[in-house]
């Protein structure tokens, strides 16, 4: 590996557990809401739970809170709920990622279907979705519920399109809508949703939305780009183009073998992305969580 990336990846780590420890209490709690709502055989409990406990980013709870507290919200039991919603979602969609790539390894770990089989992999993510409904079922609010089954429609869409675009050189404008239903519109659903559970202004929950929008169309270019070049064991690098899933790069290059010149408009665009998303951060008044917001952005670049 090239030092400079190390040194990159190290400090991407560091800074993000330090923005993170500013939501350490709360997140505690998202993650007792989301262990609390499992109901299932104790052969099986213990695998489900530890797969929600094992160490991951929570990036959307995290922007999410972080973008509360800058607006100057308090975070009470019903936003937990909503943000512990969104992690089950999420969860749930690497459960079906993981048999859908036919993957051994999540986290360091074995995957649920990898011990138990894709059978049961299935129905666990299946039954993931289910708990989060029954979550937002106590939140009182068919548009927050209504958000939420759109978001998941849109996650699906986004799968069933790829699966058809397989090994096609598509449009960089497909592209984008293709990170918009794969990864954006969750991001945007976490952001989005807890202020209309403390009754926040529709403009500000317009500039939420749009930098949740913004910021997870770039957690996705990023991950693409890093999935080309990067030779991290616990994520196989060029397993995109393996499985013929062709993005910003390979698009911009025109070649799905020789998409270096690619990369560097990619990272142009990921980077127009994550600019688009500071704009939405203009209203917000500059305190410690909105500068947590704003390195996040940065640390989202790739250079």
């Amino acid at each position: 590996m090239n030092p400079q990336k190390k040194i990159r990846k190290m400090k991407f780590e560091d800074k993000y557990i330090n923005i993170k420890q500013l939501c350490s209490e709360e997140l505690k709690e998202i993650e007792k809401i989301m262990i609390d709502a499992l109901d299932l055989r104790q052969e099986f409990l213990p695998y489900v739970a530890g797969f929600l406990k094992a160490p991951s980013k929570r990036i959307r709870p995290v922007l999410s809170l972080l973008f509360l507290k800058a607006a100057g919200f308090g975070i009470d039991s019903e936003i937990l709920k909503v943000l512990a919603a969104v992690e089950l979602v999420h969860n749930a969609s690497l459960i079906h990622d993981d048999i859908i790539d036919q993957s051994d390894i999540r986290r360091g770990v074995k995957t649920i279907s990898s011990n138990f089989g894709n059978k049961l992999g299935v129905i666990c993510g299946d039954y993931l979705l289910s708990e989060a409904m029954n979550i937002l079922l106590e939140s009182d609010s068919v548009e927050i519920i209504k958000q939420f089954i759109n978001t998941l429609k849109k996650m699906c869409i986004g799968e069933v399109n790829q699966h058809f675009e397989s090994f096609k050189i598509g449009t960089i404008e497909e592209y984008i809508e293709k990170s918009k239903n794969k990864t954006a519109y969750l991001f945007q659903t976490a952001l989005s949703t807890p202020l209309k559970c403390c009754s926040a202004s529709e403009r500000l929950i317009a500039e939420a939305s749009d930098f949740g929008l913004n910021f997870g169309i770039a957690f996705q270019m990023r991950d693409d780009i890093l999935n080309l070049v990067s030779d991290e064991k616990l994520k196989p690098s060029k397993s995109d183009l393996q499985e013929g899933v062709y993005t910003a790069a390979v698009i911009y290059a025109n070649d799905a073998e020789n998409y270096s010149d690619g990369v560097e408009k990619a990272r142009c665009l990921l980077n127009n992305y994550t600019m688009r998303a500071e704009k939405n951060l203009s209203s917000l008044e500059d305190n410690v969580y909105t500068l947590a917001l704003r390195e996040l952005l940065e640390l989202l670049k790739y250079e």
